[in-house]
């Protein structure tokens, strides 16, 4: 037999939340937005014309990456797109995470982020959150090759305060340091200004939650021009047309409708607060999420427990099964009669306990 075998790359791959095929179920595992995107976006979608699909893309994403820059007011140079935020944070690892020192990002975080390292060898070191889950800063004071992490963070909903994520960059002047913003129009404050003060900073960001956009797949970094032009020939090394038609249109629609945005991130706000307060009378604790979902425990009933409950009701949460967060639930905020039948199926089952 030839020994093939041993020459393949494995790695243990990112397990993303399910993805249920029945239709009568309450969606609540996976953080996508409850409310549809943009008007304009079904207006770009219904007028698109086939015929441009015979041709290839923009690969510089121009009107998607003038949009983007416009509406948070950077230069268009200061801004790198890419098919979802995955995407984005993968061409960073690549890119920046060089070095042999180990690059530093929490123990309880975003998934993905071990998987690329392990599948690019990258050395890593993780640093434990403290036990309100909040980022110990001195723990980014040590030697290493780079630093990542979410804020808000992924699954706890624990925002940084931009005051930290300063603390870390004044420490970190000589790697780079990626603030991943899935969340952050939940809450919280962004750390984009810091970028025109520190030349290693990306701020990562995508059209997934807040822009209700999971299913089409845009995502976007920024930061120094310097860093971006790294960014885009390492993603013109690998693949030059990311980004099809119909997503830059689409894309370019959403972002430009600001009211909308506001609109519907204030009301995932609006819906979250009230959902946190009745889940502390059924028992429940947890961090002070500033994201669209809340990572939660309950005093008396398990996490896996109630995970099994939900779901023979067709309510999906997330349920992790790891060290430190296995009795939490990731509770994904859905319209305000979604989270209605979800709150009554609870009082109805903690009832009986």
């Amino acid at each position: 037999m030839s020994n093939w075998e041993s020459y393949v790359r494995k790695v243990v791959p990112y397990t993303p939340g399910e993805q249920p095929k029945e239709k009568d179920i309450i969606k609540l595992n996976t953080n996508e937005n409850p409310y549809p995107p943009a008007p304009g976006v079904k207006e770009v979608y219904r007028a698109f014309e086939t015929d441009r699909l015979r041709l290839y893309p923009d690969p510089s994403c121009g009107e998607l990456v003038e949009a983007i820059a416009q509406f948070y007011g950077v230069k268009k140079e200061e801004v790198f797109v890419g098919v979802g935020s995955d995407d984005v944070l993968a061409m960073i690892f690549l890119t920046f995470f060089n070095s042999k020192k180990p690059i530093l990002f929490p123990d309880i975080t975003y998934s993905f982020y071990d998987v690329w390292a392990d599948m690019l060898r990258i050395p890593y070191e993780v640093q434990p959150l403290k036990s309100d889950f909040t980022i110990d800063v001195t723990d980014y004071e040590k030697e290493n090759g780079g630093i990542i992490f979410p804020n808000p963070n992924a699954p706890t909903g624990v925002l940084l305060e931009t005051d930290k994520i300063e603390q870390i960059l004044q420490k970190n002047k000589d790697v780079i340091v990626v603030v991943d913003e899935a969340y952050i129009d939940f809450g919280g404050k962004s750390a984009l200004p810091l970028i025109q003060k520190y030349d290693n900073l990306l701020v990562v960001q995508t059209f997934s939650k807040s822009r209700s956009m999971a299913g089409i797949r845009i995502g976007y970094a920024m930061g120094n021009e310097k860093l971006i032009r790294y960014l885009s020939d390492v993603k013109y090394s690998f693949n030059s047309y990311t980004m099809n038609q119909l997503t830059l249109a689409l894309g370019t629609a959403a972002i430009r409708d600001r009211a909308y945005f506001e609109e519907t991130t204030t009301k995932v706000v609006q819906t979250r607060e009230r959902v946190k307060k009745e889940l502390k009378e059924l028992g429940f604790s947890f961090a002070d999420s500033m994201s669209n979902f809340i990572f939660a425990t309950h005093e008396s009933v398990t996490a896996k427990e109630l995970f099994e409950a939900l779901k023979k009701e067709h309510i999906f949460v997330r349920y992790f099964a790891k060290e430190r967060i296995d009795n939490y639930l990731r509770i994904s905020i859905g319209t305000d009669e979604q989270m209605d039948v979800f709150l009554s199926f609870l009082r109805k089952y903690l009832k009986k306990k």
